[in-house]
């Protein structure tokens, strides 16, 4: 694959500068309205000091969107300034990134101190948080209610739940319905979910931050199993290639129970043109039995800058721009993204479009990290491995037993961690 900038589609030139401007680029996600309210910012912030910003839009798969971003960072390019990365990237791409903590002014002390802590390396801010994820599930009220039902507390109640509702639906007429959808594809957002299965049985997080790989025990084994058995009853077995585009489309289309998903959907599952508008609620994800626990992986994205950007400092200026409070509560308020900044939660406008945000603010700041701290550089190579075991399990190729036993000893073999 070469570094061509065609290779990140849909480059945008946003304003037009004097002679004297510079031109930064800037890599923006494009999942649900994320693009659009880019544009919006970057666009304000060109105004405001007369400057160039060319948005480019990289893969909407973690993977993919890693991968051009090592190999462009790797070749030393300065094709773009600043770049959108996830919660786990930061270990991974430390040494291309500059430190913002001398443009800063103190901005951090702001976020959430576990996001700052997640996005320091070696004593030095390689990015800023500009929303926080965690992962929720969402679910048709107006089913449950017709169905005398209450929103699930464990994954066993909300597969009762599911089954009898799209029995019921499916008899009705609506041969579409399903009872759950999730990110089933081998990637990254599998990771997400399986961690959050894991740990609400109480199974663990792949590699614990002692160094210990922790995954193949009883709980972790109970959880995977239990989630294959949603394949093919409650959810279609398309799911093994879903995303959270897909996922959110069947939905949103009215054709799914339950979807877990990030706060993202939410915004975008009540416009006017949603045929589920007024009819969803969103709550924390369910437990893993009477003695497992509520448990969502921590999701986010931050905003960083290329050390080999040419505009180090201007960049550096966008990019505490883009995450600062004005920016987070605009982007919360109009599409639901969540503030990274915790007195957001608290903001009258920003809980009336988002309800949900109050009520699961400790949803938020308790969310489960990926072990991407202690397996550092490696952490892609683990997720890897756990998401294709997983997926192996749910696609019928593997029980998790056999699975998690690979897994386990592959993983082992890897470290050590500590």
């Amino acid at each position: 694959m070469k570094t061509k900038l065609s290779l990140i589609a849909l480059a945008t030139l946003l304003a037009a500068g004097g002679a004297n401007a510079a031109l930064l680029r800037i890599a923006c996600g494009s999942t649900g309205g994320e693009l659009e309210l880019c544009k919006t910012s970057v666009n304000e912030w060109a105004k405001k000091t007369g400057n160039e910003v060319l948005v480019v839009t990289p893969p909407n798969d973690s993977n993919e969107r890693l991968a051009l971003y090592q190999q462009i960072l790797g070749s030393g390019s300065d094709k773009i300034d600043i770049l959108q990365i996830d919660v786990v990237w930061p270990g991974l791409l430390a040494s291309h990134l500059v430190d913002l903590k001398p443009y800063s002014k103190g901005a951090e002390k702001e976020h959430f101190p576990s996001m700052i802590a997640n996005n320091t390396v070696n004593g030095k801010l390689m990015a800023m948080p500009w929303f926080t994820d965690a992962g929720l599930l969402y679910y048709r009220k107006d089913l449950l209610e017709k169905y005398n039902l209450k929103p699930p507390v464990t994954w066993d109640d909300m597969a009762a739940e599911a089954k009898k509702i799209q029995d019921g639906e499916r008899a009705a007429g609506n041969d579409k319905m399903w009872g759950y959808v999730w990110q089933g594809r081998a990637y990254e957002g599998l990771t997400c979910d399986a961690v959050e299965w894991v740990s609400s049985y109480g199974g663990g997080n792949i590699v614990e931050p002692n160094g210990k790989v922790s995954i193949n025990n009883p709980q972790a084994i109970k959880a995977i199993d239990s989630a294959a058995k949603w394949v093919g009853t409650i959810s279609p077995k398309a799911v093994l290639n879903y995303g959270e585009e897909e996922a959110r489309g069947v939905f949103q289309s009215g054709n799914s129970v339950f979807m877990r998903n990030w706060p993202y959907a939410w915004a975008l599952s009540q416009k006017d043109e949603s045929p589920v508008k007024g009819k969803v609620g969103v709550m924390a994800l369910p437990k893993g039995g009477a003695n497992g626990r509520n448990a969502a992986a921590l999701g986010g994205w931050q905003l960083a800058v290329s050390k080999y950007s040419k505009n180090a400092k201007l960049a550096a200026d966008l990019v505490m721009y883009l995450t600062s409070p004005e920016v987070q509560k605009m982007r919360a308020v109009s599409n639901g993204y969540n503030p990274t900044i915790a007195s957001l939660y608290k903001d009258p406008d920003v809980l009336k479009a988002n309800p949900f945000m109050g009520d699961l603010f400790s949803t938020f700041t308790s969310a489960v990290a990926r072990p991407s701290s202690v397996t550092a550089s490696k952490y892609n190579q683990v997720s890897n491995q756990f998401w294709n075991a997983t997926h192996d399990v749910l696609s019928g190729n593997s029980n998790a037993t056999d699975a998690l036993g690979r897994l386990d000893a592959s993983l082992k073999h890897m470290g050590p961690w500590k």
